[in-house]
């Protein structure tokens, strides 16, 4: 048998001759950037490449684009993937990431913190991050550019987006930063130069830092907790804290630590104080110090006092409330509180008066339970009220607090046990 002529041979193996099944199939396994390749070889590729459903794989893998999402935009899946990558393609290497880590936060929120959802900000645009990076004159990284496209931090609240840890005889609730208040923490002072605040504690004052440039021994886009206790490298003091050597790093580290149970995040709680409102106007007050007695099981005790609560110095007049959150972490399964607010009269600054709160106890079981299925115990609530002792109840004094008590299992892995947060609101 003859052996087939070059034109005979060029027109079997001619492309426009191919079945297309098998062609869509070998398409199917290119990554986005090859199949827009294709689309410039030749016609039969171009109409090939556009096949619709090429693009779902890539519109679910990089944009996490679902089928609701889909008839919501009633787009073709590859108008979807290039009119998303047109405003989010420099991130297309974290989004996904991101975004995840963002989905499984809200959805964690959303079960057991519902109000913190709304302290979330809507996401910024590209103009808004170059206005940044023009006024701090630093490169933002693009996974923290990337994560402020899908969530532009938090409103200053109470509790923060970065949960609590116990530090001491505090504790800490770190509010994510939106972009302007970080920008306008942007650090050039010696210790901290070229550093952007990532968080911020109202309680402490102090934030979590990203280094926008290797200086001062640290590394390019390192995140770290600027504390004393840190630099002299105490774990004790710092093992609740994320570091990272990216922004993409820190932030997915801690959503892993917190959907899964490996830290607190505080939850809906309310501390209430309110005066009557048929009290006299005259009768005005003014928070000025707070005065804790923690006693745990072991009986060990512990005193918290300080000015104010959670770094503000409310004040109560006639039909006036005043909530804020705060908390107290235990490290037996039961223990009690105790202590007192103090006052002044606003028109009478030198008079100053406690109102007592009293003993509650906490009590906790401690037994064993297959991880992950703390998350469905059932909370324990109570109510109680508390007055200004005997010998205060005057009618120039009228101030009553409300608690609402939480207790909340924490899961601690490495025991394999619970011990309880006692949040108080």
């Amino acid at each position: 048998m003859a052996a087939p002529s070059d034109v005979e041979l060029s027109q079997t193996l001619s492309l426009e001759l191919l079945p297309t099944d098998p062609l869509l199939l070998i398409l199917s396994f290119l990554d986005y950037r090859d199949l827009v390749s294709c689309c410039y070889l030749n016609r039969r590729l171009n109409q090939l490449s556009s096949h619709d459903p090429l693009w779902k794989r890539h519109c679910k893998k990089y944009w996490l684009i679902s089928e609701e999402e889909k008839s919501r935009r009633n787009q073709s899946w590859r108008a979807i993937f290039i009119s998303t990558y047109s405003d989010l393609g420099r991130y297309i290497h974290y989004y996904a990431t991101l975004k995840k880590a963002w989905d499984d936060l809200e959805q964690y929120l959303g079960q057991w913190c519902p109000r913190m959802i709304s302290s979330l900000k809507e996401s910024v645009r590209e103009e808004d991050l170059d206005a940044v990076e023009a006024q701090i004159r630093c490169k933002l990284p693009d996974d923290y550019r990337c994560s402020f496209r899908i969530h532009n931090g938090q409103k200053l609240v109470v509790p923060g987006l970065m949960g609590s840890m116990a530090l001491s005889n505090h504790y800490r609730s770190e509010d994510l930063l939106d972009i302007d208040t970080a920008a306008g923490g942007f650090q050039q002072r010696l210790g901290l130069k070229q550093c952007l605040p990532l968080t911020f504690c109202i309680h402490t004052g102090l934030s979590q830092y990203m280094a926008l440039e290797s200086v001062e021994g640290r590394n390019k886009y390192e995140i770290f907790y600027q504390c004393p206790e840190q630099m002299a490298r105490n774990p004790s003091t710092i093992v609740m804290f994320i570091t990272g050597t990216s922004y993409l790093e820190w932030f997915t580290s801690y959503v892993n630590k917190v959907v899964t149970g490996g830290y607190p995040i505080i939850r809906d709680q309310i501390f209430r104080i309110e005066m009557s409102k048929d009290a006299l106007p005259e009768n005005a007050c003014q928070l000025e110090s707070r005065y804790w007695r923690i006693t745990n099981a072991k009986g060990d005790v512990e005193e918290v006092q300080g000015p104010g609560v959670v770094g503000e110095f409310p004040v109560i007049s006639p039909g006036k409330v005043y909530e804020y959150t705060s908390c107290t972490t235990f490290t037996t399964t039961s223990g009690y509180m105790e202590g007192y607010y103090t006052f002044h009269c606003l028109y009478n600054k030198d008079r100053f008066f406690n109102v007592t709160i009293p003993r509650f106890h906490m009590v906790c079981p401690a037994f064993r339970f297959p991880q992950h299925e703390w998350q469905q115990i059932p909370m324990d609530l109570q109510w109680m009220k508390m007055k200004i002792p005997q010998a205060l109840m005057t009618p120039e004094i009228h101030v009553q607090c409300w608690t609402f008590l939480h207790l909340w299992m924490l899961s601690c892995h490495t025991l394999g046990i619970f011990s309880p947060t006692v949040c108080i609101s």
